[in-house]
């Protein structure tokens, strides 16, 4: 059943009722973001931000109505890392630029791929950056659904690159193995894969692959995955006017 509030950015940043607010709705997105960053967005609640912020559980909703508020303050207050970036006009530079930083910025949050591949964010903060990613277009013949086709291609390379390294982080967490000890136990069992006849290209892969073994991997993989959605997107693009 939907509720009755309007969306938080159309509220007041505080009830107009009771003494003056000691804190801001700033104040709880940090605080939120501080919890989530160091055990998971499901430590976020309104009882450990209130924690955190030293005061009383009920004097939050003074600044938000609910738990989902507090998640769309914390998504846009992240953003706001990336205020200051510029572009250089060159489109293939531009979203190279945009989606590096979309990866280090949820590297540095591994919660908010969870939130971002949802509902869009229309804080201040995540509309600026729209705003700007929207810019990388300007001075082509391209309407908004190709706009947005575009930006949603990237951010989908993107979000799916850094799920997978964060997926790897966890299983390291999770085995007690580092990424090298894994593949070295996966190597044992690599002569019985070759020798069984059944899997001639994985062969060629185990064989011959370099990025699997390399300590930037990582990096790499995600800068030649990059290059090829770019290589893709070219194909769509006209010549800037």
């Amino acid at each position: 059943m939907a509720d009755d509030y309007p969306v938080i950015w159309m509220r007041p940043e505080h009830g107009t009722r009771g003494p003056k607010p000691t804190h801001s709705r700033r104040d709880v997105a940090t605080a939120g973001v501080r919890i989530a960053d160091a055990e998971g967005l499901d430590a976020v609640s309104m009882r450990r931000i209130a924690a955190e912020l030293g005061t009383g559980t009920t004097s939050l909703y003074r600044y938000v109505a609910k738990k989902d508020d507090v998640l769309e303050l914390m998504a846009d207050e992240v953003m706001g890392e990336l205020r200051g970036t510029v572009l250089s006009g060159d489109w293939r530079a531009d979203l190279r630029t945009i989606a590096r930083l979309l990866r280090e910025t949820a590297l540095r949050h591994s919660w908010l791929p969870t939130l971002s591949s949802g509902r869009a964010n229309h804080g201040p903060n995540s509309l600026w950056w729209m705003e700007l990613s929207l810019s990388v277009f300007d001075g082509m013949d391209l309407d908004t659904d190709e706009m947005l086709a575009n930006l949603g291609t990237l951010s989908a390379f993107v979000l799916g690159h850094v799920l997978g390294e964060l997926g790897d982080r966890e299983a390291a967490r999770r085995s007690g193995l580092s990424h090298e000890q894994w593949m070295a136990r996966q190597g044992e069992y690599g002569p019985a894969i070759i020798s069984s006849g059944r899997y001639p290209r994985f062969t060629r892969v185990i064989i011959e692959a370099e990025t699997p073994h390399a300590a930037d991997r990582q990096d790499r993989a995600f800068e030649a995955g990059l290059e090829r959605v770019l290589d893709g997107l070219a194909m769509h693009l006209p010549t800037r006017s």
